[in-house]
């Protein structure tokens, strides 16, 4: 089943890659949006359309973004506690990739901001580690989410609950 990754054109540049039709995304967690971390060892940053979920992964290969990103959202899921038939399933529905231009800027402007607090972090000379840097950045408020859960991790477990009928 299809999902749709809305890349940044620096991104979708670096990848070698031109964007193609937004798909509707089957997962429960729907599309995401990526950006380029243009470090020495290039990065890329994902996040839920939905949750504003965070997901961190290396770049390289490029090519390979795309087939190993849902063993890193995975990965991203379980460090959050979600049930482990919540990611199954999700991970059943990302079979298939679709490459897209971003179209929601304030999901976009999102991106931009937690590349910023990237950049401060690593500025202060601490050591970046992927997922424990997903685990903060899932953890701050965010304006879009305001209304309801106001973090990342909060929209997550909601939706999860919501999905699976738990409280």
């Amino acid at each position: 089943m299809p999902f749709t990754v809305h890349a940044t054109k620096k991104l979708l540049d670096r990848m070698g890659r031109k964007a193609a039709p937004a798909v509707l995304s089957s997962t429960a967690l729907g599309g995401w949006y990526a950006n380029l971390v243009p470090w020495r060892r290039p990065l890329v940053l994902l996040v839920n359309e939905t949750t504003l979920l965070p997901v961190l992964m290396p770049l390289a290969p490029a090519a390979t973004l795309t087939a190993r990103f849902p063993e890193a959202l995975a990965e991203v899921l379980r460090m959050h506690g979600t049930d482990e038939r919540f990611v199954a399933a999700e991970l059943r529905e990302m079979d298939e990739a679709h490459l897209a231009k971003t179209v929601n800027r304030s999901v976009t402007g999102i991106l931009v901001d937690f590349i910023a607090l990237m950049e401060h972090r690593r500025a202060s000379g601490d050591e970046i580690d992927l997922l424990e840097t997903a685990r903060r950045l899932g953890h701050t408020p965010c304006s879009p989410l305001y209304k309801s859960h106001t973090f990342p991790d909060r929209a997550l477990k909601a939706l999860v609950n919501e999905r699976l009928g738990t409280v």
